[in-house]
């Protein structure tokens, strides 16, 4: 065979023996066309790295997902409570009832402010107002979605299911010299309610007191209402904010994706700062954390964002949904709201009623509860201070 004969003959070979190859790439149904080999190809695992069963994978929230309202029409639409709290701080019906309006993307609440659970006492000698019956009626949207991705500040950020407010802040201030007045003074220094020693706002072991209204709060997790509710270690709705995001209570999934993770203490992710702000009041008088100021966020230190909340599944909602948490670390509930808000109690948020007559204060507390009447506040010029 010539030279060349032999060659075209083992070119026609070798064209066969192509054919046939690209021809069997096709076999399992696939369509043909370019293959891409990725700049930096997945590792492969070995025996011991690969799962009995491999969960489907679960995309990260995308802030379009993030975003995108989420109805919570099936959730506590349909709710209303009559109970008598026989405390002896309280003494009344504690009323909330709560509905829902698909039509006007609207939930509803109308309240009487009073807890269905043990409080305190009040007055206290730190906490001289007594409860009373408060006009609540506050609408939240259905259809709540993302509008802020850092958080708007509010002072009411949220109702429990009882219909008692939550407003974790304080609007107790003291000045650069360490004056301080727990109804502001002009100051800059936020006082703290919980989780310091430096101030006594009176609370009860529900993290709640009593303002010169007579409106019942809370400042942290409400442990009475916990109680009540039952739930024990699971987690527990407790309320929605005012933007309509539900907000649970201590207890969350470790993976916010998947209820079938372990059930944990959720964190916040504030840290105490290494110093203390410039013109701060001495820290040998008011340890750190006595002061909002003396807080920042510090991402992923805890399980939450700044406004204390996250996405992901509850057992309300299985899809998952933005929600928030009360924690027993700062902040212990959301000090901002991540949605838009719709209504809020009262002209200030102060929840209506007035303060209490000074025949109801106890000797020796501050005239009707506000802290400004005049002083020395004694029984005796109580009438005139607060004339």
């Amino acid at each position: 065979m010539h030279n060349f004969d032999r060659y075209l003959a083992g070119a026609l070979f070798v064209f066969f023996l192509t054919a046939t190859a690209l021809a069997s790439c096709g076999d399992d149904g696939s369509k043909g066309g370019d293959v891409l080999v990725p700049d930096h190809p997945s590792p492969v695992a070995t025996p011991d790295e690969i799962p009995e069963e491999t969960p489907p994978l679960q995309p990260e929230p995308t802030p379009d997902n993030e975003s995108a309202a989420v109805s919570t029409a099936a959730i506590l639409c349909d709710y209303a409570q009559r109970i008598y709290n026989e405390n002896a701080s309280v003494q009344a019906e504690s009323i909330a009832e709560w509905n829902c309006s698909e039509a006007d993307e609207l939930r509803s609440l109308v309240a009487n402010g009073i807890p269905d659970h043990v409080v305190g006492t009040f007055p206290n000698p730190n906490n001289p107002s007594a409860i009373s019956e408060q006009s609540v009626t506050v609408e939240f949207p259905l259809l709540p979605s993302i509008a802020n991705e850092t958080g708007s500040p509010t002072r009411i950020v949220a109702y429990a299911i009882n219909g008692v407010k939550f407003e974790v802040g304080t609007a107790g201030t003291c000045n650069d010299g360490g004056s301080c007045s727990a109804i502001g003074n002009g100051g800059t220094w936020r006082m703290e309610a919980v989780g310091s020693n430096s101030f006594n706002f009176g609370n009860d072991d529900s993290n709640g007191h009593v303002q010169p209204t007579g409106s019942y709060h809370y400042h942290g997790i409400p442990e009475g209402l916990l109680d009540r509710l039952g739930q024990g270690t699971s987690p527990t709705l407790i309320g929605f904010a005012v933007d309509g995001f539900p907000i649970y209570a201590r207890y969350g999934y470790a993976s916010a994706d998947d209820a079938s993770s372990e059930v944990v203490v959720l964190e916040g992710s504030y840290q105490l700062k290494v110093s203390p702000d410039a013109s701060r009041p001495e820290a040998s008088i008011y340890p750190m954390g006595a002061f909002t100021q003396d807080w920042e966020y510090v991402a992923g230190s805890g399980n939450l964002d700044e406004c204390n909340g996250r996405v992901g599944v509850t057992p309300e909602f299985p899809d998952g949904i933005y929600h928030y948490y009360l924690t027993d670390t700062f902040p212990f509930g959301q000090r901002c709201v991540k949605g838009t808000p719709i209504s809020e109690e009262g002209p200030d948020g102060a929840g209506g009623g007035t303060p209490p007559p000074c025949s109801s204060v106890a000797v020796g507390l501050p005239c009707c509860g506000d802290h400004i009447c005049g002083g020395p506040e004694t029984a005796d010029n109580c009438a005139v201070d607060c004339s």
